[in-house]
């Protein structure tokens, strides 16, 4: 009787070895692939995605310290949850990449026209600051507001130009679409054409 408890206990032990033993080589391959994967894209999410990327490597971090635990049922459904992770920040950074160009292609419009919109604004109130008396299609009020206009569309075209310099063309295409309008409306108010 004793021998038979003996080798059933054995047989269990040998059988739950043979099964952990089993999961390791597909959990360690698991992980590898997802290392793999997530190498692809670190560098486009860095940029990209920062905070989904940062998930991502939490959550790599924690399979590897799970396959080192030898704990291989939670790495094969944590892998395959990380693969979904990864999947989804592909996607994201290739969304992000393709609003990027537009943003940069905008914004190279942009910097070529809006600038010449705010010279030939700021020169029209240099030579009505300068003038005794205001045209009639421009009433001090407008003129006014228009100088105080100036003064926010050259700030905020030097916000667009840094965020554009610091890598964040969609910020500056947001922003230069701002100055744009305002530049717009300001001339109309001083009654000179757009340039």
């Amino acid at each position: 009787m004793q021998i038979s408890k003996t080798l059933a206990a054995c047989a269990a032990i040998t059988i739950l070895i043979t099964g952990c033993a089993s999961q390791e080589e597909p959990a360690a391959q698991a992980v590898m692939a997802a290392e793999a994967s997530l190498a692809e894209v670190r560098v486009d999410a860095a940029k990209f995605a920062p905070e989904e990327l940062k998930a991502a490597e939490a959550r790599l971090a924690a399979l590897r310290a799970d396959l080192a635990n030898e704990k291989y049922k939670k790495v094969l459904h944590g892998s395959s949850l990380l693969t979904q992770e990864v999947a989804t920040l592909k996607e994201r950074v290739v969304s992000k990449q393709t609003q990027d160009a537009a943003a940069t292609h905008e914004w190279e419009a942009l910097s070529s026209e809006v600038p010449k919109m705010v010279q030939a604004i700021e020169s029209r109130v240099d030579t009505l600051s300068g003038s005794r008396k205001l045209p009639a299609e421009v009433n001090k009020e407008a003129f006014e507001s228009a100088k105080a206009a100036l003064a926010t569309m050259k700030t905020t075209w030097a916000e667009a130009s840094a965020a554009f310099d610091a890598g964040n063309a969609t910020e500056a295409a947001d922003k230069g679409r701002l100055v744009q309008a305002k530049a717009e409306e300001v001339a109309g108010q001083l009654g000179i054409s757009p340039v």
